[in-house]
């Protein structure tokens, strides 16, 4: 299901959003070869007296005027971390706050999924350091939270500081002591410190146990193909504020070339370290959001 960036900023409610895309993404299962994936109760079977009645079927009751409680094909409790870059490049394009955006309603759909199936979720968002680091719970109060962090996530200024990925990332593999699946969004622009840093700290990740799951943000359109009118332009960078006026034309071969390269390294470490490295346009469909986290989920049973 596809949302526009620019609805999600205007609208503003994103646990009405995050359900739509859930419920869509759902219907959608229920139609794909990926319908094996267990979001719903596999089966009824009669209440046992004391048990608890959260999962009591009360419309079949008012049909049969007997008790059956809903029994879930998937009842493993799974610790999800969503961690969202908050760097100033990631609050591009500046009209939209676009790849930002994008992150924060996908993570919105991930976290209204796992609540759904009784899995604990927490949040951390960070720049140059952690700045939101949530409890990974179950609870639908602690949902509620969560989705109330990011609702203001979202009308946060353009913050006046680098990128600090690798760092951030040791640091959630230290905190979090029990294995977990940990979902990044990033564009995996690390202003101050190297490649090799950045690839050590996904390794981190995965000594310690942690499953990773990491989407890489891009605007495909201006940031991968560099598809932009051919007329002078400011291009200002957002990390250092840096500006350099010129025509498309002048640097785009060795931009892409450059980029294309970043992008392989990109993918041959994450292959290497097991990571599941997923493109993520923001342009596209946040159903492929949603598939990726589910095919991850399903390998992890």
């Amino acid at each position: 299901m596809k949302i526009d960036i620019n609805t999600v900023r205007e609208y503003g409610n994103l646990e009405f959003l995050a359900r739509q895309l859930v419920d869509g993404f759902i219907t959608g299962l229920h139609k794909s070869p990926y319908h094996g994936f267990s979001v719903e109760f596999a089966e009824h079977r009669l209440y046992n007296t004391g048990e608890s009645t959260r999962h009591i079927d009360w419309k079949v009751f008012a049909k049969t005027d007997r008790l059956y409680t809903k029994r879930y094909e998937e009842e493993t409790n799974l610790r999800c971390q969503l961690v969202i870059d908050n760097s100033p490049s990631m609050h591009y394009p500046s009209d939209t706050k676009g790849k930002l955006t994008f992150s924060i309603m996908a993570s919105a759909a991930i976290a209204f999924l796992l609540q759904k199936q009784r899995d604990a979720v927490g949040l951390c968002t960070f720049a140059e350091s952690i700045e939101e680091n949530t409890p990974i719970r179950s609870t639908r109060t602690h949902l509620n939270k969560l989705l109330t962090t990011l609702e203001q996530l979202l009308d946060h200024p353009v913050p006046k500081r680098g990128t600090r990925v690798s760092s951030v990332l040791h640091e959630i593999a230290e905190k979090n002591s029990r294995r977990s699946l940990v979902v990044i969004f990033s564009d995996m622009f690390d202003t101050d410190e190297s490649p090799d840093d950045l690839f050590m700290a996904l390794q981190h990740l995965k000594h310690n146990q942690h499953e990773v799951l990491l989407f890489h943000v891009t605007d495909v359109a201006t940031e991968r193909d560099f598809d932009f009118e051919e007329r002078p332009y400011e291009f200002i960078d957002l990390e250092s504020g840096e500006k350099l006026k010129l025509k498309p034309s002048e640097v785009k071969s060795r931009f892409i070339s450059n980029m294309n390269e970043y992008y392989h390294q990109l993918k041959l470490r994450c292959a290497q370290f097991k990571i599941d490295l997923i493109e993520a346009d923001i342009r596209a469909d946040f159903d492929e959001i949603l598939r990726a986290y589910m095919i991850k989920r399903a390998k992890m049973r």
